[in-house]
């Protein structure tokens, strides 16, 4: 079984038609005041912990998250449970709201998030230890940094491994907390702005120098595919071609249960980049994070067209 902790969230998003550029000045960012008239908005069940585990269970790998909602949570906890996933670690608290996340698009696919945490504010409370079945891998995906922080050192000395995903938590996460739960991850992952800001923040002027000591960097580069890092090899992989491209909020979230999927077979981490950068493609489809669907057979299928081999899942 995978574990999945981070935050599980109703997503409100926007897709503003224009670009945010045209309407922030550089030299007034001190007294930022504006406003975006947006053309779209979709609520939809989200969080990086859900949407990750949506899309492993759309691959045929058992999922169970664990963490902290509120008294709001039944029609997504509903959801989950349609979908396979275990949600018996799930804790839902009374006179408080789930996580919520506002995020604004615009046309050329910049992000502007703000973010609500709700009964997650909580969740240093919860372990990982409470969980009694075996854990085969962890995943740790943005949430309050504290319980991240906690969950590593928990699979570190439980001897699990697992994957660092510090994502929209980097501005809270100092140095030396990167430096200390990168000593015990497995596998570190991030776009390649959140790469530059690991570097700049550890003082590592090489994130994919830790590939020398056994850790294995994963750098996503949306459109351009993802690079993986592992001891002496570099692996290039170049992004699937979407369809269409409607939304490009949970891309990242779909990449990463994309590759541990694959990971999971142990398949070769071409295969599981290969895997990652398909179904961030799905993704990007829909509108909305956890809307997407497709069968084994059918994302098999279009791994053949997109990368001329078979897999079977």
């Amino acid at each position: 079984m995978i574990l999945v902790t981070g935050s599980l969230a109703f997503d409100h998003l926007f897709n503003f038609p224009g670009t945010f550029s045209d309407h922030i000045l550089a030299d007034k960012i001190h007294q930022l005041n504006v406003s975006f008239m947006v053309s779209d908005m979709r609520k939809s069940f989200g969080g990086c912990a859900g949407n990750i585990a949506y899309t492993l269970s759309l691959l045929g790998i058992k999922a169970a998250i664990l963490g902290l909602v509120g008294e709001d949570f039944g029609s997504y906890q509903k959801f989950l449970e349609k979908n396979e996933i275990e949600t018996k670690y799930i804790t839902r608290i009374n006179n408080i709201l789930s996580s919520t996340a506002f995020g604004i698009t615009d046309k050329n696919d910049n992000n502007i998030w703000g973010f609500y945490p709700g009964a997650d504010k909580l969740s240093d409370n919860l372990t990982v230890l409470s969980v009694k079945e075996k854990i085969d891998f962890g995943i740790i995906a943005p949430q309050k940094p504290t319980s991240m922080l906690k969950f590593a050192d928990e699979y570190y000395r439980s001897g699990i491994p697992f994957i660092f995903d510090p994502g929209m938590q980097l501005p809270w996460l100092t140095g030396d907390d990167l430096n200390r739960a990168f000593k015990k991850a497995n596998i570190i992952i991030g776009n390649d702005y959140e790469v530059s800001l690991m570097e700049k923040k550890t003082g590592i002027k090489n994130l994919n120098s830790l590939a020398q000591n056994g850790k294995m960097i994963i750098t996503t580069l949306g459109d351009q595919g993802s690079r993986i890092c592992f001891k002496s090899e570099v692996i290039n992989v170049r992004a699937a071609k979407a369809r269409n491209v409607d939304d490009p909020a949970g891309a990242g979230d779909a990449y990463r249960a994309g590759f541990v999927a694959g990971y999971m077979r142990k398949f070769s981490l071409l295969t599981c980049g290969q895997m990652g950068s398909l179904a961030a493609s799905y993704s990007v489809e829909k509108y909305g994070t956890t809307t997407h669907h497709f069968t084994a057979s059918e994302f098999c299928r279009r791994y053949k067209e997109s990368f001329s081999e078979e897999i079977k899942i």
